[in-house]
């Protein structure tokens, strides 16, 4: 990419013929990307952004991001521009454009910046046509107890690395550069660790490898502009630690529907065992109706999602940052979530307070976004 400087792609002075981005304006589109990646780094260009089905990172932020002029797509246009020059440099260990602490960037220990946009990045005459219609924020469910400090934005970036000081720096390289463009309106910090806060094997049913171009990447059938994206469903949830500590062991399976020692289904012995929600002992459903397995298990092809669960421990809040991607959330996760909502055990434990969907742009071959704009 083109070294352009931060001041004219923040106003606007790339310029832009109707929607289109000519080639002076691309530049040479791999002149910061690394070599070869060595085993700790992972790609930036290619068809899809990483950070959505790479092996999940120890640490992690989701940046939210508002607009200050949400008319004005060539900000926006701008900073994604940014956003791709750092990232195509720090995820390779290399430093960002401006990088003040380079030292801090040479260890990226899978470093990625997955970069999303909001109902709200739709706004310019120029760009509303182009939204998808699925995005928009989720229906109503009765568990919701949202609060607006974590709700939608205009645009989600998801830092994540195996390094924290890693992590740290990168997500610098994300709000300082656009704070005169941009509002910050939350940063919400996770860790993985495999199992929840509530000591449960989290993540377990997951889509298929194959089935990742039918059921998490767009196809472009609706948006031709997000073939290779996908959608996010971003959810904050607490935790009750205090009431849930109360339980017994017991009545904590019979909520989940799984063993905690490794996660298998109660009618299984291994984690991916397939449950048998069918199977009675005296009568009783060894796997209770109410139980979040039972409740959760998809009733048709479609109500199937990719998981990354991230847990974060903010006292006296602690909980879960749910993230799910799919092709369409109002198909794929939507109705998994009305059930869950209308009778799960575990919402005596767990009360969602943040909600947010947004278009997972596609990998960039130049910068990202750059098919939004051609």
């Amino acid at each position: 990419m083109s070294r352009v400087s931060r001041r004219t792609l923040l106003t606007g002075g790339v310029g832009l013929a109707g929607l289109g981005v000519g080639a002076a304006a691309v530049g040479a589109g791999r002149e910061m990307s690394a070599p070869q990646p060595e085993a700790s780094t992972l790609p930036f260009y290619g068809r899809h952004q990483s950070g959505i089905v790479t092996p999940m990172q120890t640490h992690a932020s989701y940046i939210g991001i508002d607009l200050l002029d949400k008319a004005d797509h060539q900000a926006l246009h701008g900073i994604l521009r940014m956003w791709s020059q750092d990232a195509a440099n720090l995820t390779q260990g290399k430093p960002g454009f401006s990088d003040t602490e380079p030292e801090l960037a040479t260890s990226p220990a899978r470093l990625s910046m997955t970069v999303g946009l909001g109902p709200g990045a739709f706004t310019s005459a120029a760009l509303a046509a182009r939204r998808p219609s699925w995005l928009a924020p989720l229906p109503a469910f009765a568990i919701d107890r949202l609060q607006e400090q974590w709700g939608q934005t205009d645009l989600v970036v998801l830092v994540a690395s195996d390094d924290p000081m890693s992590l740290a720096h990168a997500v610098r390289a994300v709000i300082a550069p656009v704070r005169r463009r941009t509002r910050l309106r939350w940063v919400q910090q996770g860790f993985h660790h495999g199992r929840n806060l509530f000591g449960q094997v989290d993540g377990t049913v997951q889509p298929a490898d194959d089935r990742h171009d039918d059921l998490v990447w767009n196809d472009g059938a609706e948006q031709k502009w997000l073939a290779g994206g996908t959608s996010l469903v971003l959810r904050r949830i607490a935790m009750n630690m205090d009431t849930w500590e109360a339980l017994d062991r017991r009545g904590r399976e019979l909520s989940t529907g799984r063993t905690l020692d490794n996660g298998a289904p109660l009618t299984g012995v291994d984690e991916h065992d397939e449950p048998v929600f069918t199977a009675t002992r005296g009568g009783v459903p060894v796997i209770p109706e109410s139980s979040h397995i039972a409740r959760a298990h998809r009733r048709s092809d479609r109500e199937q999602f990719l998981r990354r669960p991230y847990s974060y421990d903010s006292p006296p809040d602690s909980g879960l940052i749910f993230a799910t991607y799919q092709r369409d959330p109002l198909v794929q996760y939507v109705p998994v979530q009305q059930r869950l909502s209308d009778h799960d055990a575990l919402n005596e434990w767990t009360t969602p307070i943040g909600s947010a969907v947004y278009a997972m742009l596609p990998g960039p071959k130049e910068y990202l976004g750059e098919t939004l704009f051609a």
